[in-house]
């Protein structure tokens, strides 16, 4: 369908053009330089040690995981309202997941007293989603880790230069893991990051994206190495030059699309205030990267019809999310879950567009839509 306003777009112009055809003129697509210097980059924007590039942020999560040894007979657990992929990646190790429910409208991330009612002598970690953006209560959370001894793993998949308290997002546990997919705000089709200080996560996850190999492609074009060894059981999940080179040039961009992004939430708030809707994180925590810009409809509100009634008016909306403890995989694997906060609070969110290029003008239309649908529905 052609939106008069998508519910995302790309921040794209003639840097991320220059870069693919660099890439294409330098005869070389695989893992190598531009993917170091992309690595090196981010690492140096977050301020952090190390910055391992990786083909998306599930594969980021999975070889966090791994780089604990994370697998069966343990468990991790994460929240139900995100994407399945934050999940997924703990039953790829062999390992099992523990829901914590939410906070409340106000705040849609993971609630402290509702992580350390998940506990067992089996935990071994956290996984926190920073939804939209919008930073978790990092400090209870890294309290409770520290006193039961779990690792946290942050899914920053939303919320590249978020921070809390001067910390940056990512930071907070023993590893963060960023998301390069197409409606992301730093956006190469596919593609993800995993950051860390410690180097012992780094050197294990390092060997395990590129198949337990001693040594790359790259490094022997190079002539460093003539041959390599297989020290582990790894995997295929590296990038390629060309979406590295258009994460370089996106990175140059962030942190201003950022601020568009929270310039186009705080009008949204502004116009949107008097109306029956609510605001989660209208007075978040910290500084967000605002990815995402969740409303909550008032109780027994048609969701269908007032989607249906921006769609009409060409403006996309859409859910985040369907709880994944509620998809028929599990359910079927996880019957007895309750999560009553996520559940009610799940079935009331949709998300209005926001992306750095929207013009004042598709703005004011959402705006408008916005109000129209509500009313229509409200009658």
């Amino acid at each position: 369908m052609n939106w008069r306003v998508p519910l995302a777009d790309l921040n794209y112009a003639l840097d991320e053009e220059q870069a693919i055809r660099d890439v294409l003129w330098s005869r070389w697509l695989t893992m190598g330089a531009i993917t170091q210097r992309f690595e090196h980059e981010f690492a140096a924007f977050l301020g952090v040690k190390h910055a391992l590039a990786v083909s998306n942020a599930t594969v980021a999560l999975h070889l966090a995981l791994l780089a604990l040894d994370i697998g069966p007979g343990d468990e991790v657990i994460a929240p139900a309202l995100t994407f399945v992929a934050t999940t997924n990646a703990v039953l790829y190790t062999g390992a099992e997941v523990r829901f914590a429910d939410i906070c409340g409208a106000h705040d849609l991330n993971i609630a402290p007293a509702e992580i350390e009612k998940q506990i067992t002598p089996r935990t071994r970690a956290i996984i926190v989603v920073h939804y939209g953006g919008y930073p978790c209560q990092m400090e209870c959370i890294a309290e409770i880790a520290s006193r039961h001894k779990l690792a946290i793993i942050e899914d920053a998949a939303h919320a590249p230069d978020a921070s809390l308290d001067g910390t940056v997002l990512g930071t907070w546990g023993v590893a963060g893991c960023f998301s390069f997919f197409g409606n992301k705000n730093l956006s190469t089709g596919e593609g993800g990051m995993l950051i860390t200080n410690r180097d012992d996560i780094a050197d294990r996850v390092r060997l395990l994206r590129s198949h337990g190999m001693t040594t790359l492609t790259w490094d022997r074009h190079q002539g460093h190495a003539s041959t390599y060894d297989v020290t582990d059981l790894g995997y295929n999940y590296r990038i390629d030059e060309l979406r590295s080179a258009l994460g370089r040039a996106q990175l140059g961009k962030l942190r201003a699309g950022n601020m568009r992004r929270q310039a186009i939430t705080e009008k949204y708030w502004e116009r949107l205030s008097d109306t029956a809707l609510e605001f989660p994180f209208r007075n978040a925590l910290g500084i967000s990267a605002h990815h995402l810009f969740p409303i909550l409809l008032p109780e027994g509100c048609d969701r269908a019809r007032f989607m249906d009634a921006l769609r009409a008016e060409e403006i996309q909306t859409s859910i985040h999310y369907p709880p994944i403890h509620l998809f028929t995989y599990y359910r079927n694997r996880y019957p007895a879950v309750l999560l009553p906060i996520t559940e009610a609070l799940a079935a009331r969110q949709v998300t209005l567009p926001l992306y750095p290029t929207m013009s004042d003008a598709q703005i004011e239309l959402v705006i408008a839509a916005t109000r129209n649908a509500l009313n229509a529905v409200s009658d």
